[in-house]
């Protein structure tokens, strides 16, 4: 055998403690570490790449000239499946190893020699390889984030100063101090008041009176009994942080209400167990009416993802979007070399590729080939899945919560993924996929005093409609769980009616009531509707079980179209410099920063209500929360003399910018606009994609302002959708249970759409989801 030479090259290193070790799946697709051909490590840069047909590893090779990679190839142990199946009873990360589930096997090969099992013997290489082996793998550090979510103490734990020490009797330990439940307590770690929790919270119901304590006294810390362990782990709920957090003294500060930790025994599920178990307790829902397990599907557009912990928000998401022709054209380019990146792990538009190359070609989706044996086969053999770790680190990174590991709401999550699309670079020839979502809202306000009226039109991509509240039961029993089902048509009858509003009008120049109504101006190729469904019960939002009406059939939406502006109506004349000279009263406004409303909003709320009270002005906060402009400053250019310029804007924040795909123009726009917070500027450019910023070159402005002239959607009738996908979400908030998704499919061998349920990895027929429908989340209708 040839001496290979690159063996002994300095530039070999084992991979440091911080260094990612992309070691189980290829970087730019889902082949990986099981797969016949194995995964090939780059032993320079500990890319991943795959070493099969598509051979991502020596386009890795070509393109940066790294010529030893490390293949590793492993293949499962037979497993002995328990009797009864094991079923998790705590968080914890077992013991388990690598080595008691696959055998592994490693060659070092090199592209420059053309060998493709170099002697290992050489003791530099043997630690690179040791490294890379031992390596804590990149999806390895997600899953232990996954079950061991990390707690961290506040002020308020810190800072805690009990009240006289007291001995706490036994039997006040065992029920509510203000009703009769005896499960789900919390002790005040202040005073020692025990109060039952908030139902989402308990499992087993509350009524919210340690909170109801918290808001009487202010005492902010408190324990939950059930929960606490020898060892002294607890679960401490912060009332001001409104966070779970943890106590370091926490011995010490049950000793001083007399209770002894190495006494105690854990009685109750945690809050993170109860929102794991909630997660599990779908996957008994997966059967027929005779109890047998739903048909899995298999093939081009029928995989699943699997759950990275509390991550079926985002594989929810991703279905329903990648489902989308527009998607498809977009990212899924089969035939394609991937975009050159020297990183394509933190690459988006790489990833995205990635994401559409492993729902949508069918590669993946086949049974799980696992190697059990049990006294009965299973009836049932699912996927594996794709993991999506990249793409959810990718996404999240600069995200205060899609960056944790938590439950997130679904809603939220598709907006952010907008959000991130939009703001990423499009090669030329290549649609912004997010513009099928986009359409024209028009806000009409009439002053009922001078008759006069303003048109408004924004820019939407989603839709958000209230689901009206009918219960059977007593209008007096806000816990009544029975409700009057509702049509879609009459939550856009709501979303779309005219309401009173209180403001300044600048023609009678006092404050009057007016008339305010919204619209579609147009509508879009794909239309994605949000159903609240919430309400306020013991000061906790609720998730209410309404049903909502909604058919496969086509619907036709015209009536909900505006013709526009009519011809006799007389305008009202604009706003005197758009408030740039108005100045809040500094009373009111510290009144309404102190009960929680963001300076912004209370600015424009003492502006529109001419400074008069702090009643007025939270009764305008109330009533425009939905606004689409609500959290943009007042004023958008800055004021002559006022030293703010575009040319002022941090060079810093400005490259930050760049980074995301935001040119030097509208990243100085953006800051000046936003008082230089990055975040707000983000989103400013999100929301203002048709502005453009001074100093361009005439031609492209020009060309920029032609583009923004240009309505997005159509106002073509008739404007008739059909329901393509819908979200549905098990749990009583949406920051905990579980989310799956419904796509109407093409499976082979039949003439119509079929429904097909994407849970996680579970890819399954459905025959009937009427009744599922009714419950949905979201809703996504395209255009026909």
């Amino acid at each position: 055998m040839t001496t290979c030479f690159h063996r002994d090259s300095p530039d070999l290193r084992p991979p440091s403690a911080s260094e990612a070790v992309y070691r189980e799946d290829c970087t730019q697709c889902f082949d990986s570490i099981d797969d016949e051909s194995g995964l090939n490590v780059c032993l320079y840069c500990f890319n991943g790449g795959c070493s099969g047909s598509r051979d991502h590893a020596r386009l890795h090779y070509e393109r940066f000239g790294h010529p030893l990679a490390l293949n590793i190839r492993r293949t499962r142990k037979q497993v002995q499946r328990e009797e009864p199946p094991h079923k998790i009873s705590k968080l914890a990360i077992n013991a388990e190893t690598d080595e008691d589930r696959y055998y592994t096997r490693t060659r070092v090969m090199c592209y420059a020699c053309g060998q493709d099992d170099v002697d290992k013997s050489n003791s530099k290489l043997q630690l690179v390889i040791d490294g890379v082996m031992n390596a804590i793998t990149y999806s390895k550090k997600e899953e232990i984030k996954a079950w061991e979510q990390e707690f961290v103490p506040c002020e308020h734990t810190l800072g805690l100063v009990q009240q006289k020490n007291k001995n706490v009797e036994s039997q006040d330990l065992s029920q509510c101090s203000m009703c009769d439940l005896q499960q789900n307590l919390w002790l005040c770690l202040e005073c020692g008041n025990l109060g039952c929790g908030r139902s989402q919270f308990g499992g087993t119901g509350g009524n919210s009176h340690g909170l109801a304590h918290f808001d009487a006294t202010f005492h902010p810390v408190a324990v939950k009994l059930g929960s606490i362990t020898a060892d002294g782990s607890a679960d401490i709920y912060c009332y001001k942080c409104n966070e779970e957090r943890t106590d370091p003294d926490l011995a010490t500060h049950l000793a001083h209400w007399g209770i002894n930790l190495s006494n105690r025994e854990k009685t109750e599920k945690s809050l993170m167990e109860m929102q794991v178990e909630q997660n599990l307790k779908w996957d008994f829902t997966m059967t027929t009416g005779d109890g047998h397990g739903l048909h899995p599907v298999f093939g081009e557009g029928l995989t699943g993802l699997s759950n990275l912990g509390n991550s079926c928000y985002l594989s929810s998401v991703v279905q329903c979007l990648f489902d989308l022709p527009e998607f498809r054209l977009r990212y899924y380019h089969p035939g394609d070399q991937p975009p050159f990146s020297e990183a394509p792990a933190s690459d988006f538009e790489t990833q995205l590729r990635k994401l559409a190359d492993g729902t949508l070609s069918g590669r993946y989706s086949r049974p799980d080939d696992k190697i059990v044996t049990s006294p009965e086969p299973p009836e049932v053999t699912h996927q594996r899945g794709l993991a999506p770790s990249m793409f959810k680190h990718l996404i999240g990174r600069d995200h205060a919560e899609f960056s944790t590991m938590r439950q997130q709401d679904a809603f939220e999550f598709l907006l952010h993924v907008f959000k991130h699309v939009t703001m990423s670079k499009h090669p030329v020839g290549m649609a912004n996929p997010i513009e099928s979502f986009r359409f024209s809202m028009e806000q009409r306000l009439k002053c009922l005093n001078c008759r006069k009226v303003r048109y408004r039109l924004d820019e939407q991509d989603n839709i958000s409609i209230p689901v009206p509240v009918r219960r059977l039961a007593s209008q007096d029993d806000i816990s009544s769980s029975a409700f009057e089902p509702v049509t879609l048509g009459e939550c856009l009858d709501v979303f779309t009616a005219e309401e009173a509003v209180d403001l300044r009008c600048p023609s009678c120049d006092r404050q009057e009531k007016f008339s305010k109504r919204s619209a579609f101006r147009t509508m879009p190729a794909q239309l994605v509707i949000n159903a609240r469904r919430f309400e306020l019960i013991n000061w906790v939002p609720t998730k209410l079980d309404i049903p909502v009406e909604v058919h496969d059939e086509p619907i036709d939406l015209s009536r909900y179209l505006s013709a526009g502006p009519d011809e006799n109506e007389e305008m009202l004349p604009n706003d005197k410099a758009s408030g740039s000279n108005f100045e809040a009263d500094a009373d009111i406004l510290n009144q309404l920063l102190g009960i929680g409303f963001p300076q912004v909003r209370c600015e424009k709320a003492l502006y529109s209500t001419g400074n008069s009270d702090a009643e007025a002005a939270m009764n305008w906060l109330l009533s425009h929360m939905d606004d689409p402009d609500i959290d943009e400053p007042m004023v958008h250019k800055p004021t002559a003399g006022s030293g703010a310029s575009n040319a002022d804007a941090d060079l810093t924040q400005v490259r930050q910018l760049n980074e995301m795909g935001i040119d030097d123009s509208r990243a100085k726009r953006a800051l000046a606009a936003t008082g230089g917070d990055i975040s707000r500027a983000i989103d400013w450019v999100f929301s203002h994609p048709e502005d453009v910023g001074e100093g361009v070159q005439e031609q492209e402005s020009t060309e920029a302002l032609g583009a923004s002239t240009t309505t997005p959607g159509s106002d073509a009738r008739p404007a008739v959708y059909q329901l393509r996908s819908i979200i549905c979400h098990k749990g009583s908030s949406v920051h905990a249970g579980h989310y799956v998704a419904f796509v109407r499919k093409k499976l082979p061998g039949k003439s119509e759409p079929s429904w097909v349920m994407f849970n996680d990895e579970k890819v399954v027929e459905v025959d009937d989801i009427q009744e599922v429908k009714r419950f949905a989340y979201l809703y996504f209708f395209s255009r026909v």
